[in-house]
């Protein structure tokens, strides 16, 4: 504002010295000085004007020119490119699951009949009872708890067998996945004896072939 008004004076003061004439003895410039002193301030600023407008239009060195030998700087994009299966996706999360899983294991105990214990059972249960009876007739009282139900009829089984073998006891079933039936051995002594040997021989040749 105090450029303005500066500018605003001089030009009155130069607009009324060209309006009054000319004093002889005055020292001061004449209106005409003082237009061409004006026109040469004027040009002047023009001047750095242009000057400045040029500098600032120039091109910067470090942003659009670059000096010899100086380092440029060099964008790097990165992108990611997988090569991954879903069988390794897989396998990983596999391996994570495993890593943070519980790897200690506890069986729980549970009640197993040995052969020894089903034998004594069917030799005393049995006894000479010559009708065929299920096999889990006799085992009745062993098999209200669920949890023993399949150690005793696997054991009894078993055991069955080999006192078929012996000639205790003898089975009969009428199909696959049938019921089971036992009896007391109707062969006698003599019966039992002449097909030991027999027995004997083809359990030798079953483990030579």
């Amino acid at each position: 504002a105090a450029d303005y008004l500066v500018m605003a004076a001089w030009l009155a003061y130069l607009k009324s010295r060209l309006l009054i004439p000319q004093q002889k003895d005055s020292d001061e410039p004449t209106g005409e000085e003082l237009a061409a002193a004006l026109a040469f301030r004027l040009q002047r600023l023009e001047a750095m004007r242009d000057a400045s407008a040029k500098l600032m239009n120039r091109s910067r060195l470090g942003r659009d020119l670059f000096a010899r030998g100086a380092p440029e700087t060099v964008s790097v994009e990165r992108r990611s490119v997988w090569t991954a299966t879903l069988y390794d996706l897989l396998m990983a999360y596999a391996s994570q699951r495993q890593r943070h899983s519980v790897t200690s294991v506890h069986v729980k105990r549970r009640q197993v009949w040995s052969l020894q214990d089903a034998r004594d059972i069917l030799t005393r249960l049995v006894g000479q009872v010559a009708v065929w009876t299920p096999i889990e007739r006799f085992l009745t009282a062993y098999l209200e708890d669920p949890q023993e139900r399949a150690t005793a009829m696997a054991s009894a089984f078993s055991a069955s067998l080999e006192l078929v073998r012996e000639g205790v006891i003898d089975i009969q079933q009428s199909g696959p996945f049938e019921t089971i039936y036992v009896r007391a051995s109707q062969r006698t002594p003599e019966e039992i004896g002449a097909g030991e040997p027999a027995e004997e021989l083809q359990e030798k040749e079953v483990e030579l072939s």
